[in-house]
């Protein structure tokens, strides 16, 4: 056998070992942790500029373009993103293995897997592109980004509380079912937001009244939440997996 730091049995066993809950709900923090940094930074020194509307009223919170759209906060929010995107990716690819084992044999189910795992994708794919590209850089794309984060965010929570409902269906397990519930009541409190957010947008670019941007910002903001305490709910759906890094073992040793 070989001398040296290459040649003991260690180099075959895991370098990390990390539960796979708390990796998914880590994934989620960072943006949480960016956003509400990114907005106490823009209440305390740029909050005239960052509440201020074309309607010029009073207004008392900024939406989330503003509050990463400037100076240090724009840096400070892609950092974060930055940081959170790789292991959302493989959050997604976990959870369709997840699907694949679920449903064996079941054709139907495992193509609606494979359908989330796409929207999932487009999901944090549209989530970087409206992150790294402004919306005062280059507004088309921008707008595809937040358009394809949006709509897939949706179509994503809605197929995955149709898988689950399958699954908590058919199990014994508290946490599947505890699981299933927490996704219902959390997309249904997204979609309702994303309602009343649009009402309140709409309603302050027609008639400028006081206040109404701050419950546009309000509910644009429990949108993002909701949405980020939905792909928290990973932690009942992985609570016994292991992300692990190795060394690949050797075929043979001298």
């Amino acid at each position: 056998m070989l001398q040296g730091p290459y040649s003991s049995l260690e180099r075959d066993r895991p370098l990390v070992r990390i539960p796979f809950t708390h990796f998914a709900v880590g994934t989620v923090m960072l943006p949480f942790v960016g956003l509400l940094v990114c907005l106490s930074v823009a209440l305390f020194y740029h909050y005239d500029e960052a509440t201020y509307t074309h309607c010029e009223v009073r207004n008392y919170l900024p939406s989330i373009s503003s509050t990463i759209g400037r100076v240090p906060e724009r840096y400070i929010w892609r950092g974060f993103i930055g940081l959170h995107s790789a292991p959302r990716y493989l959050v997604a690819a976990a959870y369709f293995s997840l699907y694949r084992k679920l449903f064996r044999g079941r054709l139907l189910d495992l193509l609606q897997g494979a359908l989330t795992l796409l929207l999932s994708l487009v999901e944090n794919t549209g989530l970087l592109v409206l992150t790294y590209v402004g919306s005062t850089e280059t507004y088309d794309i921008h707008k595809y980004g937040f358009v394809a984060f949006i709509g897939s965010s949706l179509l994503h929570m809605l197929s995955t509380v149709r898988l689950w409902y399958v699954i908590q269906r058919h199990s014994l397990d508290s946490g599947e079912v505890t699981s299933y519930r927490w996704k219902l009541r959390l997309f249904l409190f997204n979609i309702s937001c994303c309602g009343a957010a649009a009402y309140f947008f709409r309603r302050h670019n027609k008639f400028c009244e006081h206040g109404v941007y701050t419950l546009f910002a309000l509910f644009e903001y429990l949108v993002v939440f909701s949405n980020m305490a939905f792909h928290m709910t990973a932690f009942w759906d992985f609570k016994s997996r292991e992300v692990m890094i190795a060394t690949p073992p050797e075929d043979k040793r001298f």
